[in-house]
Formats: structure tokens, C-alpha cells, sequence
């Protein structure tokens, strides 16, 4: 396995599933010292147990947050990173799925997923902006998804809030290119993990299957693990990914060619 986050430290919000607990584990054994966040206690001792196996539990740290907190975050991150003694990488993968028929979208569930998804991850990522930009080579990933340029119906809040979260990242990007940072947005698709899994229960229940028809990978048999967007989180984050900044990386097997 690469080494490439020997002394160099990471914060991952969503830490405790999915894409961000695979993201944790992924820079753990490639040397970083991380701290995980996550609204799931249960979620992140799993993680944790995780990280005993592979034998890098001594560099992880995780703490509770929910990311759509103004107050919890700007408490918490300052926390987190006093630990970490600096912050060299942020990665932004908390998010949230809820779907409906647009027509029938409460504005409660609708300001909930941008609550979460797009304001989580401005929360997050102005608290930690002063250390990563004090490194001089801080890098921000953040997380969209094909969503955000490709149809998926029943899902037009999360899709707004992941558009919103591009446009934002292009934003940061470029403020802060003189400064050192980078930002850069992955695109996952087609991906196996706690949201995909659950999406039949988050979605009303005479929703038309046949419009989500196209979201089939075209290489491989089937959806890939969340493995498969960490190994791209982990070279965009380290010095591989240095000249790649204010742009998205779709991760989906083809499926959205």
C-alpha cells in the first residue's frame, strides 16, 4: 500500500459509513492521522473497530458532529484540529438522501437536505479554512455527485444541494489558489454503499423504476464498494492530485458516459 500521508493529517466528516468510513480507512493505512466525524456514535465505533484490525486505530481520533450545526461545528473543528496539532487535508463526505415527488416536497425535507448536504459543507469547510490555508498546501474534497449534472429524478433536492456544492468548490478554489489550496469535488455514481443501499426506503413507494433506468454502470457487474471512490478521495488529496483543482472526478463506472 502507498504511503503517501506520513504526517500529514485529514478530517472526514461522514466518517462512520459508507464512502467516508472506506475514505477513513483508506488514509489510515496509506500513513495519515485522521479525525472522523459523524452524527453516529455506533457508526464511528465501527469504524474504529475497523481501523484495530487493520492496525491503524493509534493515528485515529473521532468525535460527534452534525455538520448542519452552526454552533456544534464551530466548536467541534476548532477541537479536531487542535488535536490533529494542523490540518493538511479536509474531506467533506457527510451527506444525506431524501427523496419525493417534487410536487409533493415539504420545504421542511427540502431545507433539510440543503441544510445538511450544501450548508454542512460550507459549515465544515470555513471552520477549517484558516489551518488548511496556514499549511500552504491544504486540499479540500468535497463531495458532489452525478446527480448534479444528470437526471435522477425523485431526488431534485439533493440533486440542487450537490450542484450547489460544485459551485461553491469552483468558487474556494480559485479565492484561495494564490494561497496554496486546492479544491476539488468527486462525483460518485452507481456506488454501493449506506445510501444507495436504503434508497428503495427513502423514496416514496409508487415512484416509476423505469425512469431510473440509465443509473447502471457499464463496466464491472454491478455497483462498486465505497473502496472504489476512497482510492480516488486518497490521490486527489495527496501530492498525485497536485495539479488538480476546481474541477469534479465522476466516479461510476461509466454509467453516465
Amino acid at each position: 500500500m502507498l504511503e503517501r500521508f506520513t504526517d500529514r493529517t485529514v478530517l472526514v466528516t461522514g466518517g462512520s459509513s459508507g464512502i467516508g468510513q472506506a475514505t477513513v480507512l483508506r488514509l489510515l493505512t496509506e500513513g495519515a492521522t485522521v479525525v472522523a466525524a459523524d452524527v453516529s456514535t455506533s457508526g464511528l465505533a465501527e469504524t474504529t473497530e475497523r481501523a484495530v484490525t487493520d492496525g491503524t486505530a493509534d493515528r485515529l481520533t473521532t468525535t460527534t458532529l452534525d455538520i448542519s450545526d452552526e454552533n456544534a461545528v464551530d466548536m467541534v473543528v476548532p477541537r479536531a484540529i487542535d488535536r490533529l496539532g494542523k490540518l493538511d487535508v479536509l474531506v467533506n463526505a457527510a451527506g444525506m438522501l431524501r427523496g419525493a415527488h417534487t410536487h409533493d416536497c415539504s420545504l421542511e425535507l427540502w431545507n433539510r437536505v440543503i441544510a445538511v448536504n450544501l450548508t454542512g459543507t460550507f459549515l465544515v469547510t470555513r471552520a477549517a479554512l484558516p489551518a488548511l490555508l496556514a499549511t500552504g498546501r491544504g486540499v479540500i474534497v468535497n463531495f458532489s455527485s452525478t446527480s448534479a449534472s444528470f437526471a435522477h429524478p425523485f431526488m431534485a433536492a439533493y440533486s440542487a444541494s450537490k450542484g450547489g456544492i460544485e459551485a461553491f468548490t469552483h468558487s474556494i478554489a480559485q479565492e484561495y489558489s494564490k494561497q496554496g489550496l486546492r479544491a476539488v469535488n468527486v462525483a460518485p455514481g452507481s456506488i454501493s454503499s449506506g445510501i444507495t443501499n436504503s434508497f428503495g426506503d427513502l423514496v416514496p413507494a409508487d415512484i416509476d423504476w423505469s425512469l431510473l433506468g440509465k443509473l447502471s454502470p457499464a463496466i464491472g457487474h454491478g455497483f462498486a464498494g465505497p473502496e472504489a471512490v476512497a482510492g480516488v478521495v486518497a490521490m486527489l488529496a495527496s501530492d498525485d492530485g497536485a495539479f488538480v483543482t476546481g474541477t469534479e472526478i465522476r466516479v461510476d463506472g461509466g454509467t453516465h458516459q
